[in-house]
């Protein structure tokens, strides 16, 4: 990898982290917004939600736009909106500006994490690939873990102090990243295939094998979304944990998460194989989903929750890294696709189990890891889906 690429990349990783550093700063206020403006829980469910159905909306269009004009000034602009979104919600008093600034928001990550992920392949080898995009998500979650701890320090300033500080962050990597980041060339790979019309690019990335593994996608956020949401509730209703037990075990996960995504993945990747390795998370997480169901004790249910949280943290970019070397001609496309689906899978998942909670305590995560073990004999229909493509 030549130099340029190299800082490419480590741009695109310091930025990765300060976005997710942003959002984890803002999540220990929204209760307190909640009852500051006495805003009842489906108006904060919308408002969440509303974040989401921006990605869903954009990140087709954005991904195809960035195949068109390059990656740069898309993230440049995603990392610009970032900070504006988290300034309107830092000044907003009513309900129609914290919407407005979460429509902005999602639009936001729709064109940084997309774009970001299809540079990422624009700059790699096949080879390459595994290793940077788990660098590249375990900023995602390193992001996500030190951010709710500071932004609980911070509120104790003022409870729009988190919001100010993400607003800073994102115009210090907007900067940054337009001086530092050197304009790259979109890869494009020749058809080997000659005397035959262009598809369109949409009808190109829609083969059996990428079909199936956008469904996975979406089972992947949907389950885990659907696992995560009401997790303390359960955890706390069953088996007692207190907030502290809470926090320590999403703690151990998020640094155990780490060590996977960059020191461990493209081991994984290039021992078993993106399919074979999709197909051990998936079935790691149905077993130890449906062992919380059985379980007795505390530490048979801290044990399973490190499992499975460790299993999606690989089953994400594995599927990504896969997802990009068949997409070939369309990375800004397919990661495009592949954020829509994210969002869709983190709409529904929690609004299910929730809905599936108030009904059964056990049913949401019984469900959930039936779809988790479907989803592994999915992943023998993409095997053989893939080397009919081949031949």
């Amino acid at each position: 990898m030549n130099s340029k690429n190299r800082k490419t990349l480590y741009i695109l990783i310091i930025g990765n982290l300060l976005i997710c550093l942003g959002i984890g700063l803002v999540i220990p206020v929204t209760p307190f917004i909640k009852n500051y403006y006495h805003y009842s829980t489906t108006q904060m469910g919308i408002m969440t939600a509303l974040f989401a159905f921006s990605q869903f909306i954009a990140s087709p269009l954005v991904g195809r736009l960035s195949d068109r004009i390059g990656r740069k000034p898309l993230i440049v602009a995603g990392l610009l909106l970032y900070g504006v979104s988290e300034v309107i919600f830092a000044i907003s008093n009513t309900l129609l500006l914290f919407n407005v600034s979460r429509v902005i928001g999602g639009l936001s990550a729709a064109l940084f994490i997309p774009t970001s992920m299809a540079l990422a392949s624009d700059v790699t080898t096949i080879d390459q690939r595994a290793k940077v995009i788990g660098w590249i998500s375990a900023a995602f979650s390193g992001g996500l873990i030190l951010g709710p701890g500071i932004g609980g320090m911070l509120a104790n300033i003022s409870y729009k102090t988190p919001f100010w500080v993400a607003a800073a962050l994102g115009l210090i990597a907007t900067i940054f990243t337009q001086m530092v980041m050197p304009k790259t060339e979109i890869k494009i790979e020749e058809a080997k295939i000659t005397g035959t019309p262009k598809t369109s690019a949409l009808k190109s990335v829609l083969t059996a094998p990428l079909i199936i593994l956008f469904a996975m996608i979406f089972i992947a956020s949907f389950g885990l979304q659907g696992f995560e949401s009401i997790y303390s509730i359960y955890v706390n209703q069953i088996f007692g944990f207190t907030l502290g037990t809470i926090a320590l075990v999403l703690t151990l996960n998020g640094i155990f998460s780490l060590i996977l995504q960059v020191f461990i993945f493209d081991f994984l990747v290039r021992k078993m194989g993106e399919v074979r390795l999709i197909g051990a998370c998936f079935l790691l997480g149905a077993i130890f989903v449906f062992w919380i169901t059985q379980a007795h004790t505390q530490i048979e249910v801290i044990i399973a929750t490190l499992v499975i949280f460790s299993a999606f943290d690989i089953l994400r970019p594995a599927i990504t890294t896969l997802l990009t070397k068949e997409g070939k001609n369309n990375q800004g496309l397919i990661n495009g696709l592949n954020m829509s689906l994210t969002s869709v899978g983190n709409v529904i998942g929690p609004i299910m189990a929730g809905m599936l909670m108030d009904y059964n305590t056990h049913i949401p995560y019984l469900i959930v890891a039936v779809i988790l073990f479907i989803s592994y004999g999915i992943t023998f229909v993409v095997n053989s889906a893939m080397k009919r493509e081949k031949s």
